[in-house]
Order: structure tokens, then C-alpha cells, then sequence
């Protein structure tokens, strides 16, 4: 009777988390949603991270060899065979935290797991308003207000009782507290503060369970005040559970195929999706740009965008009071950032953050993770940002971001020189996510996005000097007397993040050829040319030579290729071809050791009809087979077909 009653009263929804999207829907379609994390029981281990994730311990994104990826195992004995009666989960804002507690609960209310417990009282430290005097019975009836049981009672059986405080660093109290003061008693009432401490020191119910989550950057403090605790971390999401996540959130399988290669194919995307609130950002856009589509081939959002969308939502209800504070601390951590980026340095000593003036607890744990030094370690703790992406994200912002004048001198350590940027990414191709982020950021919906949303200023200036840099560096790779080309893939990232036509057209408006060769070409590089050739009004010849065009998840694709770019002819199935609006009129197409087949031919004999501006193909090293060959012919003796030279 105490279980049935206590868990009609227990699972409390956060609706700031479920606007995050980490708090997946109430049961029973919690279980619908819910996509396993992968939880580390080693948080402060050394292993190198992967996908680019840095959480306290290096490691997120990748599971070590202590590695947990269910609930189920948070209570369970660890290796020395001891069943943890205190568990700290640890995880940077968006990570889940709130989400593995709910499942807890959830689990817990349907009897299928943690039946060892008789009583969960969980408290949300972010949303609950908690009195400032209370004892330990108090707060069970303030949680539980319609337990049938006196809470007096129930705290006489200490070892059925779980108490879970989520969010616990929003609580902002002091740790340090008089032993002396701390109670032994669940029903004497103390100050608040001194009633949490009692319960973490064990001085009150010390056979009860806890179970506290909270961000990296308040674990040290907490550290100091437990006794036997045990540390897991959250890690986000696993390859396969990313694929997972966007199955489950669309539910219905074309969407989420379609959607799931769209991130998969651009890979600062695939990476960031390690995050789940990042995976939940990422399929609530696409989930609005398939509204009465059926591919995202004209999708608005480019990674830039979606960045932006994210930032927005982790800053929601905050720094808009006092958008100055918010502008100025953004100014330090872009130069902390785009610092680190300068000099391949992705972790940062605790005196930088103080020195950078970003040792602020109200915005600091939101971008950056504290690393506890382990034992042995005799240096203070380390910070790093949540992923790499964003920490190059935030170097880009670095160089667009608006400021009183007062602040810049105030950073002092690194010049705000657009053009030595761009000149270094000449002989340092590691720059080139922050050079792509820079284009987004300065694209006319990036700017307004900012303002409204997060309330800061960017500045459009830097426009100019890319635009400058675009031209100069094709120019300087075209021959002197040869017709200017574009032969270079990042070109059009560039210009496809920064997603304007009329930039495009400015960019690309003194060129004539797109010459490609030996690359391959994933679904984002083909939305990319797609986007440029549109509004490319001189384009008169297109050389593909060796290139490959690839649609599906590259780990388990091996050689599957399209025939022709499926971009800018946009056919519903790979290998389609299908001509789009014709904008501009196309003399030659080279599509050499292209490893075209038969397939594709009778798409091509319809190009030849529909596009009489078509007056060269050349397809050297294909093979189309005698079959082929027929059905290319069909579309020769169409009348419209003007071709003159066919290889």
C-alpha cells in the first residue's frame, strides 16, 4: 500500500526540461521515446574523447571499459561488489540528467526496476520552492501531500527510502557547514541548508539512498561533503542511438530516414548529435522543414543555424533582463575560445577562467565543464567546452560579436583580425569549421536571429572581407588566360552556411567553372553545390572528374554511389535524375571516371531534351553497357536536344 500510494504521488514532469526536449513524455509514451544514454561509471577517467564531446573526464561520447548504457544500473553493486548507497550522476546541461531520473521514477511507479525501494521522494532542485526552515519529515510531506502514511513513519524504515535531488547546484547553497550543527534527527527542524547537509553527510537516515544529478562545473564542492559515494556520468548518445533517437522521435520511418541522412551526411552535425538536447534541436528544425516536403534538399537551416536555434534554447528566460551581462561574458568566452582554437588547446586551468572574468555560476555551466582533478593530482580542476564543435562555434563568434569598445581592450590577447584568420586557413585546414561558422554567423537571418532571441548584437563588417577573400583566392589558382573556376569544395560550404543569393551570386559572379575532381561528395556537399549553382548565373561548364556521390550512413554504405549529382537534379530516389528550374545555361558537363552505368541513362537522354543549352558531355570511363547506350541515343534524336560533342 505505502508503494502503490507514494508512486501515484512521485514522477513530477519539468516543463523547462521538456522544452529542452530532454524530458521525454510521461508514461506510457515515455517508454516510446526514451532513447538509452551511454553512462560512464569512470566520469573522471583519462580516455581520449571521440566525436569531439569533452566532459569531465575527457571522455564523452565515448564509453570506457566500466561503461553502463541503462537505468538498470545506477543502484546496481560495482566492481568491488558493494551496492552504492550514495550515486552522484554527473552530465553538461542538455546531457539527459533530468530525463535518466524521470526514468528512474517511471521504472520504479511500474514496479519493473528499483523495487528495493518502498518510497522515491524526488525534489527538483530548479523548479521546487523549498522553505527556508525544515526537517527531513517536512520535506517528504511537502513532496508527497497526499500520502496516506504520516511521514514519521515512513522514515523508520531507512533502507526502503530513495531520496533524489535533481539539479542540485540550483539549490546554491553553501557546502561547508559546522558538524556540530548537523542533525540526527528526521523530524528536528533547521535551517534548510543544514537539513540537505545532515542527509549528504549521513548524520540523518543513514541507511537511506541518494541519488543527486548535477552539472560538472558544482562538483567539487560536493565532493568534499559525501562519504562512499559513487560517480557516473553521462555521456550522450552512442552511434547507433543517435540513429535510434531520430527513429523514435519522428516515429514515422520515411521522415525519419530522410531526416537521419540528413545529419548523417553532414558531419559537424552527426558529430554534435553525441548531445541529446543537441539530437532533440537538430530534429525539431527538420521535423518543420519536411512539413509538406518530402526531402530536405532546400532545407533553410545549415549547421550555422541550427547552432544558433541550440544557444537559444540554453539560454531561455536568462540574460534577457540584463542583455549587457550576457553580451559581455559571451565576449570572454568567445576569447577563450577562439584562443584555445589558435592554439590546439581544448582544456583550460581554472585561473584563465577566473582571468577571463567567466566565473560566473549563473551562465558559466551552460558552455564549459569542470574536470575534478583525480587522486594523486595535484593541479586545480580544468575546464573544457561541452564539444569541440562548440568551442569552434564560439571562436567564430569571437570575430563578429559587437562590443562596447571597453570590453575588447579588456580581452587584450588575441586580435579581432578577420583577414589573418582567413590568411592562416591558407596552411591550416584544422581552421575550417570556424571559417564555415563564420559565414553563418554573418548571414542577414543569423544576425536578426541573434538580436531577438538571445539579445546580442552581431556585426555584419566582416561580410565584405569574405566576400574579398572568396574571389581572390579562385582567382589566384585560375591559369592567366584560362577561364576562372571554382575548384574548391569548402567554397561552397562556405557560401551554402551563409545561405543568402544574393552573396552567392556576388561570390561566384566572376567565375565560370566548376571543376571537381577525386572528391566525394556526401549528401551535404551535394545541398551545398545544389545551393550555389542555383544562383550561379555565369556558370558555363561542369567538370566532375572521379567523384562519387554518396547518400547513405558512409560507415556501412561502402560503395554505393548515385549516378549524377541527386541535388540539383532532385530526383525522389538516389540516382535519379531529374533537372531542377533551369536558372542558368550549362555549355558542357564533364562527368569523367564517374563510374556511371546503365541506370542512369535514361535520365541522362532526358536531360539532353529537356536542357537544349546542353552542348558537351563527356562521360570517359563509364560503363553504360550496349543498353545503354540505346537508351542515351533515344535522347539524342530528340529533337530539343542540341549536343554537339558527346565522349
Amino acid at each position: 500500500e505505502h508503494r502503490q500510494d507514494s508512486r501515484e504521488h512521485m514522477v513530477r514532469e519539468s516543463h523547462q526540461d521538456r522544452e529542452l526536449g530532454t524530458c521525454p513524455r510521461e508514461s506510457p509514451s515515455f517508454h516510446s521515446r526514451f532513447t538509452t544514454l551511454t553512462i560512464s561509471r569512470e566520469p573522471r577517467s583519462k580516455h581520449g574523447a571521440k566525436d569531439g564531446a569533452l566532459g569531465t573526464g575527457q571522455g564523452c561520447g565515448r564509453a570506457s571499459s566500466g561503461a553502463a548504457t541503462a537505468a538498470t544500473t545506477l543502484f546496481e553493486p560495482g566492481r568491488d561488489g558493494q551496492t552504492p548507497q550514495v550515486v552522484v550522476l554527473v552530465g553538461a546541461p542538455g546531457m539527459g540528467k533530468t530525463t535518466m531520473v524521470r526514468k528512474v521514477m517511471v521504472e520504479w511507479r511500474e514496479g519493473t526496476l528499483h523495487t528495493q525501494f518502498d518510497f522515491v521522494f524526488c525534489i527538483d532542485c530548479k523548479a521546487t520552492v523549498l522553505p527556508m526552515e525544515a526537517s527531513v519529515a517536512d520535506l517528504v510531506s511537502q513532496c508527497c501531500p497526499g500520502l496516506r502514511v504520516p511521514a514519521g513513519k515512513i522514515l523508520d524504515d531507512q533502507k526502503r527510502i530513495l531520496f533524489i535531488f535533481d539539479g542540485f547546484e540550483a539549490l546554491g547553497f553553501s557546502l561547508v557547514q559546522p558538524e556540530a550543527e548537523l542533525s540526527s534527527d528526521p523530524r528536528e527542524v533547521k535551517p534548510l541548508e543544514l537539513t540537505l547537509m545532515s542527509l549528504l553527510k549521513k548524520t540523518v537516515l543513514p541507511k537511506a539512498s541518494l541519488l543527486i544529478t548535477m552539472r560538472p562545473t558544482a562538483l567539487g564542492s560536493l565532493r568534499r561533503c559525501l562519504k562512499g559515494e559513487y560517480y557516473m556520468e553521462i555521456l550522450g548518445f552512442s552511434a547507433a542511438r543517435r540513429e535510434e533517437y531520430f527513429h523514435r522521435y519522428f516515429e514515422n520511418p520515411s521522415k525519419a530516414d530522410t531526416a537521419f541522412r540528413f545529419a548523417r551526411g553532414n558531419e559537424i552535425l552527426y558529430s554534435l548529435c553525441v548531445i541529446p538536447v543537441m539530437s532533440w534541436t537538430i530534429c525539431t528544425i527538420l521535423e518543420q522543414e519536411l512539413c509538406g516536403k518530402k526531402n530536405l534538399l532546400e532545407c533553410s537551416k545549415a549547421t550555422t543555424g541550427m547552432m544558433i536555434f541550440y544557444l537559444s534554447q540554453l539560454l531561455k528566460h536568462r540574460g534577457r533582463d540584463n542583455p549587457q551581462v550576457l553580451q559581455q561574458f559571451l565576449l570572454h568566452l568567445c576569447s577563450l575560445a577562439a584562443e584555445g582554437i589558435w592554439k590546439h588547446k581544448v582544456l583550460f586551468e581554472e585561473k584563465e577562467i577566473k582571468d577571463c572574468g567567466l566565473d560566473q555560476p549563473g551562465l558559466l555551466p551552460f558552455f564549459l565543464n569542470e574536470r575534478i582533478p583525480g587522486e594523486g593530482e595535484d593541479h586545480g580542476s580544468v575546464y573544457a567546452f561541452t564539444h569541440l564543435h562548440l568551442q569552434e562555434f564560439f571562436a567564430a563568434m569571437f570575430y563578429v560579436l559587437e562590443d562596447d569598445g571597453e570590453t575588447v581592450s579588456s580581452l587584450g590577447r588575441l586580435e579581432r583580425d578577420v583577414n589573418k584568420l582567413l590568411e592562416s586557413y591558407k596552411s591550416r585546414k584544422d581552421l575550417n569549421v570556424t571559417v564555415r561558422f563564420l559565414f553563418g554567423l554573418v548571414s542577414q537571418k543569423s544576425i536578426e536571429y541573434m538580436d531577438k532571441t538571445i539579445g546580442c548584437r552581431i556585426s555584419p563588417r566582416a561580410r565584405e572581407e569574405l566576400l574579398e577573400w572568396l574571389q581572390g583566392r579562385h582567382r589566384g589558382l585560375s591559369h592567366p588566360g584560362q577561364a576562372l573556376k571554382v575548384s574548391e569544395m569548402d567554397t561552397f560550404h562556405f557560401l551554402f552556411e551563409m545561405n543568402e543569393k544574393s552573396f552567392a551570386q556576388s561570390a561566384l559572379g566572376p567565375f565560370t567553372d566548376l571543376d571537381l575532381q577525386d572528391t566525394r561528395l556526401t549528401l551535404y556537399d551535394q545541398m551545398a553545390l545544389s545551393f550555389c549553382i542555383q544562383h550561379w548565373a555565369g556558370l558555363g561548364c561542369i567538370t566532375l572528374q572521379g567523384c562519387s556521390f554518396h547518400w547513405q550512413d558512409p560507415e556501412v554504405e561502402m560503395d554505393a554511389v548515385a549516378v549524377v549529382p541527386q541535388v540539383w537534379w532532385a530526383g525522389e530516389q538516389p540516382g535519379q535524375v531529374k533537372c531542377a528550374e533551369p536558372r542558368f545555361s550549362v555549355l558542357s558537363h564533364r562527368l569523367q571516371w564517374c563510374r556511371l552505368t546503365e541506370s542512369c541513362c535514361a535520365e541522362l537522354a532526358a536531360l539532353l531534351a529537356e536542357h537544349p543549352g546542353l552542348a558537351r558531355l563527356e562521360l570517359g570511363d563509364s560503363s553504360l553497357g550496349d543498353s545503354g547506350v540505346r537508351l542515351l541515343c533515344e535522347g539524342l534524336r530528340n529533337p530539343a536536344c542540341r549536343l554537339r560533342i558527346l565522349r
